[in-house]
């Protein structure tokens, strides 16, 4: 151990994916400013481990995520993730779960954590938002997830197609849980969203338990709306939300709008996590158009790096990581801040000047 680093944390072993499209431009940009986001703390240099997914997956290994690439995150606290580009696999490639799906479901991240908040410099359809969703993500309305094996669609008939939604108690608890734990670190209100007036006996178990849960935060403010009503009034009055707990396709559809709303789903970050293990991996895909051009906006996927160092930094081990995370969130603001931004924000700033532009303004925090 060097003499100043933080005793509890000695080594740091991070996993690096860079996917397919633009992945592997973003990725490389994330790792350049954690890297020197770390420079000048009492802290150890991150460990990269490279690991394969997608079309780089199946040229090396004939599968889009490889056993090797599950044993070796198996074994790590974390890891950033690049988007991958599943509707180019070949067919026998596109069965089962895409990547980032199989990925979730073999280490049970049953929390997805997506933040949305609009910024100094970048023009938005809401001018004032800062919140975050809390998706549970191992059932609810989507079948992919819900099986042991399957999908959980199924069509009797050509002419008929079925789909099973799964809504436990056990998981319903966990997400709300996490919700009003995070809440109470925040402004203290937290939303329950659902559709118990059509789906009661699925959506209103998850209403219903949601409000079991608030019964242990006595301090943070709750109630409740229907899907439909909650999106009109995102985009009316954003400022009325803290903390939206929700099921898995109602979070999925309310978080890629308030990514809209706050000025791109480029500027959409979010972590997925287990109680042991988390991973970073911005909300849009691979664009593979831009591939190449060096003109992806990086600002979702430095803001996932940057949330997932801030989650590990609430355990003791890795307390010190908060702020790592927080001096990247900071420098990236900043950066907004002065007009600097590539092409989906207006801006005129490459992939590789936006990145500089953010490293240089990490020291200052």
């Amino acid at each position: 151990m060097s003499e100043g680093i933080d005793p509890l944390l000695d080594s740091l072993r991070l996993g690096l994916i860079e996917g397919d499209g633009i992945g592997p431009e973003i990725v490389r940009a994330t790792r350049e400013v954690v890297d020197d986001a770390f420079d000048g703390l009492k802290l150890p240099k991150v460990e990269w481990v490279p690991l394969l997914i997608g079309h780089a997956a199946i040229e090396e290994f004939g599968d889009p995520v490889p056993e090797p690439t599950f044993q070796a995150l198996a074994e790590l606290p974390a890891w950033i993730m690049g988007p991958h580009d599943s509707a180019s696999y070949a067919v026998e490639h596109r069965i089962g779960l895409p990547p980032a799906g199989a990925v979730r479901k073999r280490f049970g991240m049953y929390a997805n954590i997506r933040p949305a908040r609009t910024m100094e410099g970048v023009r938005s359809v809401a001018p004032a938002m800062d919140l975050l969703i809390m998706r549970e993500n191992t059932e609810g309305l989507y079948a992919d997830r819900n099986m042991a094996a399957g999908s959980g669609e199924f069509q009797p008939s050509r002419d008929v197609a079925l789909a099973v939604g799964v809504f436990t108690r056990a998981a319903i608890e966990r997400i709300a849980h996490l919700g009003f734990e995070i809440a109470s670190e925040r402004d203290k209100r937290v939303t329950i969203v659902h559709k118990a007036n059509v789906l009661p006996m699925t959506m209103g178990m998850f209403r219903d338990v949601c409000y079991e849960v608030a019964t242990h935060y006595p301090e943070v403010v709750v109630n409740d709306e229907h899907v439909d009503a909650a999106a009109a009034h995102l985009v009316r009055a954003p400022q009325d939300y803290d903390v939206i707990v929700t099921e898995n396709l109602c979070g999925d559809i309310l978080s890629d709008l308030a990514g809209e709303l706050s000025g791109s789903l480029g500027m959409a970050a979010s972590v997925n996590c287990s109680d042991t293990q988390i991973m970073a991996q911005a909300v849009h895909g691979a664009a593979p158009t831009l591939a190449g051009h060096n003109r992806a906006n990086p600002v979702a996927l430095f803001n996932s790096a940057a949330g997932m160092l801030r989650w590990m930094g609430r355990t003791q081990r890795y307390s010190a990581l908060r702020r790592v995370g927080e001096r990247i969130e900071h420098a990236v603001a900043d950066t907004l801040r002065a007009g600097v931004a590539t092409g989906d924000l207006g801006g005129l700033a490459s992939t590789t000047e936006f990145t500089e532009q953010v490293r240089a303004r990490l020291h200052r925090w």
